[in-house]
């Protein structure tokens, strides 16, 4: 869902908000604006936390970008209060907490100040983004069926790549590191800075999976490894003979089965909590092999899924009226970024 709708907290827009004639309006969605100054905003978060804009031109692509996914989420907020989904304050409470896990109060209010929110607006964002999350999961994720003949046709189409050379372990991490990173890609923006705020975070990120926390949205949203937070900490499969060149990595593997997960460990780069999503064994892997079966099925969902909110998106767009004033501008500048602003 992050993909489609979830890309910090400040992405969602706050259209509640009272409208004030000095503030530009970027776009309307039947009516309801969306204002500069929250693009900007975003825009800074992003720029901040190392997506390099790189050009005054490709800097306005960006923007354009991200006011895009604001009217998306407008539309997506918009047409679940028609489907009359809603979320209870519990819900949000419960949000609210996983987000302040790693700080004390005072910290988290100072982190989100410096993004320009209060906690109002925080819960705010988080009850908008647990609609969006149901109306995708009733509208799409509900929806999508595989069938055993997909499946056949997937294996006969790929069956060279079920060929195991070797063992192979896949694995997944969550990393923290104690300095800051511009290179961090977690969904709540959030960097340890120190050793003390990272030994902190990691102890936090340990108890919420041993309390049964999904690991993969721990590291989506924690992880501080910029190579794998986007996937849910996947680092792929690990062929047996790269392990001679990572002795902690193969202790840990000792120790674990499938579905485990590490204690706390300790590298020069920082601290991880490892998980051993499952280990290959060297041959040809047959269609009848259930994890073979279950892993084409994730592939397909994944890509029926993706489809279909870019075509369940685009249908709503066509039900509502949508005035982008920002694109408008940029064509009527011919593109010259200075002439924009």
């Amino acid at each position: 869902m992050a993909a489609l709708a979830l890309t910090g907290l400040a992405l969602l827009t706050a259209c509640n908000q009272k409208t004030n004639s000095t503030r530009e309006i970027w776009a309307e969605v039947d009516g309801k604006p969306i204002y500069r100054d929250q693009v900007e905003r975003q825009y800074r978060r992003q720029t901040q936390a190392g997506s390099d804009a790189g050009s005054p031109v490709q800097a306005l692509t960006f923007k354009l970008n991200i006011l895009n996914e604001l009217i998306n989420n407008q539309i997506l907020v918009d047409h679940a209060s028609h489907a009359r989904i809603s979320v209870a304050e519990t819900e949000v409470d419960s949000k609210l907490a996983q987000l302040q896990v790693a700080f004390t109060p005072d910290e988290f209010l100072k982190k989100i100040r410096e993004q320009g929110l209060e906690l109002s607006d925080v819960r705010d964002e988080l009850r908008e983004s647990l609609i969006i999350e149901k109306l995708i999961n009733k509208e799409i994720t509900s929806q999508i069926k595989i069938t055993d003949e997909e499946i056949a046709d997937f294996y006969k189409h790929n069956e060279a790549s079920f060929n195991v050379p070797e063992t192979q372990y896949h694995m997944a991490q969550i990393q923290v590191t104690p300095v800051k990173d511009a290179q961090v890609r977690n969904l709540k923006n959030d960097d340890a800075q120190t050793p003390a705020a990272a030994e902190r975070k990691i102890q936090a990120l340990y108890a919420r999976l041993r309390n049964g926390e999904d690991f993969a949205t721990v590291a989506q949203e924690y992880s501080e490894d910029p190579r794998t937070s986007v996937g849910g900490g996947d680092m792929g499969f690990v062929p047996a003979s790269s392990l001679a060149g990572s002795p902690i990595l193969k202790q840990v593997l000792s120790s674990l089965k499938p579905g485990e997960i590490s204690g706390i460990v300790r590298t020069p780069a920082g601290f991880h909590i490892f998980k051993l999503l499952a280990v290959e064994e060297p041959g040809q892997h047959l269609l009848s092999d259930p994890s073979v079966q279950s892993a084409i099925r994730r592939n397909l969902t994944n890509e029926k899924n993706e489809l279909m909110k870019s075509a369940y998106i685009e249908d709503l767009r066509d039900q509502v009226k949508v005035v982008n004033n920002l694109s408008r501008k940029v064509v009527a500048a011919a593109g010259n970024p200075t002439a924009v602003d």
